[in-house]
Order: structure tokens, then C-alpha cells, then sequence
């Protein structure tokens, strides 16, 4: 080979490198310069988790099939195992502690059909303190609506993984004795870790009136202010035993 070739090869092999180098900067500077967001027309998909940096779910839209249960780990926490799988979305506290969620459904069934749809907050580690409820089931001809905001009352002791752990253990005694697991169930409630009571509903109840209901402690009515299914407008108290004491207007008894 002579020293002419060689040289000619050489200028080649470094033009070569040069064009290749330059290549290679314009196309890695290219791909920094879109830091816009990704666009789509139309996307399907199964379930989406919104994370931050660091990995902490704080939301997640999901179908009926991927609807986390107890079998699965959220933030390194377990999901509620009993929970049925439903379409919707579950929101997630800084903690990483599920904080309340959306969901709903609806099907033909035996009766007819059943469908609802919730929309809750929850009690920091807790369960619900304000729910958004709307329930439509039928029964043959008949059909029945009731929507309702409520807000509840929650354990002061509460938390969703101990909650977890004594309803399992009630669930497992109650299949051997009953009235142990009522006692049992009693025991945590006075002790602060379980039970909760609804205090405010506004809304249409079961029994079709719509109104304002109010609750003491323990979840008894003792107050309704209400507009019944034949139009007429009520005020309602109770005592403890669920007995109407006092009435407006009055209920006058024919002679």
C-alpha cells in the first residue's frame, strides 16, 4: 500500500468520525429540546397511578379487574382485602395512607337491577367521614332511589391497618361463636379503635322523604326535617328508643 492510500484512507476515517460525532450531538440536543407533554387523541388503558418523584401513589384510576384488594401492596401498605373490586378511583394522603376514592357500578340482576355510585373522604388513617351516595335498585315493578351527602362520625383511636387486623379476628370467631365475637366487637368499640357513627344525612332516605336527618352518638335518629312521599312537610324528634316525641305540625286524631 502506498503512502499516498494510506493518507487518503486516514482523511476519510476522520472525516468519518467528525460527521459521525456531529451526528450523534445534533441528534442527543434534538431529543433534550422536547420537554413539551406527550399528546394523544385517544388512549385505552386498564389503570393509570399518578406518583410523585419519589414513587408515592397519590392517585389511581383503575377498572373492575385491576381494582386493588388485599392481595396487593399500595405504598407498602396492604389494600382493604374484603372490599368489592369496582371501577373508579382511590386518592392517596402525603403518607401514602388511602385517603378516599370514587367509584360505581351498575347490572341487570334476578330482581331487576342494582347500580350506585360513592364518593368519599376519609378520617386521616381512617375510614369515611363524608360520603356522596346515590342508590337505585328495583324489585319487580317497583323501583327505589335514594341520594344522600353524609357525614359520619370515626373512632378517635382508628387506623385502617389495625381496623384491618381485628376484622379478621372477628370474622374468624364469629364462624366458631357468634355472641364472643359481639362481645369482642364491643370491646374494641369502647375502646375506641372500631365502630363510627353516621351524624348528618341530607337527601332522599329509603322510605322516599326527602330532608335533613340528624343522628345522635350511637347513630339513632333524633331529628328530621322533612318533606314526605305525599308532599306534606314534617318536623320529627325522637327519644333513644326511636319513638316520635314531638311533631310539627301536630298530628291530629279524628273523633
Amino acid at each position: 500500500m502506498t503512502t499516498k492510500t494510506t493518507t487518503k484512507e486516514l482523511i476519510f476515517l476522520r472525516a468519518f468520525a467528525f460527521m459521525t460525532s456531529l451526528g450523534m450531538i445534533f441528534m442527543t440536543t434534538t431529543a433534550f429540546q422536547h420537554t413539551g407533554n406527550k399528546k394523544f387523541g385517544e388512549i385505552d388503558v386498564e389503570r393509570i397511578n399518578i406518583v410523585e418523584k419519589d414513587g408515592t401513589v397519590k392517585m389511581m384510576i383503575t377498572n373492575v379487574e385491576r381494582f386493588p384488594n388485599g392481595h396487593e401492596m399500595i405504598n407498602n401498605r396492604p389494600t382493604n382485602e374484603t372490599r368489592k373490586k369496582r371501577s373508579g378511583m382511590i386518592f392517596f394522603n402525603e403518607d401514602g395512607i388511602e385517603c378516599g376514592g370514587f367509584i360505581y357500578d351498575g347490572q341487570k340482576n334476578e330482581s331487576g337491577h342494582s347500580s350506585g355510585l360513592s364518593l368519599t373522604y376519609d378520617q386521616y388513617d381512617g375510614d369515611q367521614v363524608m360520603q356522596l351516595l346515590t342508590q337505585d335498585y328495583s324489585e319487580g315493578d317497583q323501583r327505589y332511589v335514594s341520594s344522600s351527602l353524609v357525614f359520619n362520625d370515626r373512632p378517635a383511636k382508628e387506623s385502617q391497618l389495625k381496623t384491618g387486623e381485628i376484622m379478621n379476628e372477628l370474622r374468624e370467631l364469629r364462624e366458631k361463636d357468634p355472641k364472643a365475637a359481639q362481645l369482642k366487637y364491643k370491646e374494641y368499640e369502647e375502646l375506641g379503635l372500631i365502630g363510627g357513627a353516621p351524624r348528618v344525612m341530607l337527601g332522599k332516605s329509603r322510605s322516599q322523604n326527602n330532608g335533613l336527618f340528624l343522628f345522635d352518638t350511637e347513630g339513632k335518629p333524633k331529628a328530621m326535617f322533612y318533606v314526605d312521599k305525599e308532599n306534606s312537610a314534617k318536623l320529627d324528634f325522637f327519644d333513644d328508643k326511636g319513638n316520635i316525641i314531638a311533631s310539627f305540625p301536630e298530628q291530629k286524631n279524628d273523633k
